[in-house]
């Protein structure tokens, strides 16, 4: 079975609460978009995994396809697979691109094996993998809360925009990105906020609290920022998750262009 694990970013992020499991509560609206890796899952006679594309730096007990693998096959003894992911998504980026061939692995098994979970019993399975992972379930835009795995419809129409998104070839964990994070009480609904989808208020509004600290560590990615507003015309401009991914929303195609060793992609938003 072959399959295309997508990316999402996040329209606004607010980090609220440090909990006493030692994640954080946040408020952030994820979004689908179509910058895919290529994941593909056969029967076979014993475990194979192998991977092409962008290097993955974990590949061993901790990879996630594998982890999803092994969740199921807990519960269902699931027979061998060969699993090849072609990694495509930039590791590192705040884009959930491990997440999502994690979801798309539990939804391609859960198909192969006839397994019939459904999207709640799935979404269940895939909050065990990952805080975002359970959103590639359903894939839809969502208004996210608690660590991010719970989450509720979004009323919120990008699909006559374009986006693009540059990655500076910079990774950055999360470990870090949350080293110098302060959570706060949120000074306004964001949720009601999306809704209006005014992009004017959400340039002076809709914010990454990733990104003060992350942009003055690497002013490259403040950079991008303005340059995707003041040099292109984009509607909104944001970071991605907890970076280092910077995306722009437009109202038509552009071309842009930027260093040789960053990757961009763009396309029209679902």
């Amino acid at each position: 079975m072959l399959c295309f694990p997508n990316a999402k970013i996040n329209i606004g992020l607010q980090v609220t609460k440090k909990r006493p499991d030692g994640f954080h509560n946040l408020l952030s609206a994820f979004y689908p978009v179509g910058w895919c890796d290529i994941l593909e899952i056969l029967p076979a006679d014993a475990w194979h995994f192998t991977n092409t594309g962008i290097s993955i730096p974990d590949i061993g007990e901790n990879n996630l396809c594998l982890k999803a693998y092994q969740l199921l096959q807990n519960d269902f003894d699931l027979p061998p697979v060969q699993i090849h992911l072609h990694k495509i998504i930039p590791i590192g980026a705040g884009l959930g691109g491990g997440s999502s061939d994690a979801a798309f692995t539990l939804k391609s098994l859960n198909t192969i094996f006839n397994l019939n979970l459904t999207t709640a019993q799935l979404e269940q399975y895939a909050r065990q993998l990952g805080s975002d992972c359970a959103f590639f379930v359903q894939n839809q835009p969502r208004y996210c809360y608690e660590k991010g795995d719970q989450f509720e419809a979004l009323p919120l129409h990008l699909k006559d925009f374009y986006i693009v998104i540059v990655y500076p070839n910079l990774h950055i964990s999360t470990k870090e990105a949350y080293s110098s994070i302060r959570p706060k009480a949120p000074t306004f609904d964001l949720k009601e906020m999306l809704k209006q989808q005014d992009f004017d208020k959400w340039r002076s509004t809709v914010e990454n609290d990733f990104e003060p600290a992350l942009f003055n560590k690497y002013p490259a990615l403040s950079a991008i920022k303005q340059k995707l507003y003041d040099d292109y015309g984009a509607c909104y401009v944001a970071m991605t998750g907890s970076g280092s991914a910077i995306y722009g929303i437009f109202d038509q195609e552009v071309a842009v262009r930027f260093p040789q060793e960053y990757l961009t992609w763009q396309g029209k938003l679902n």
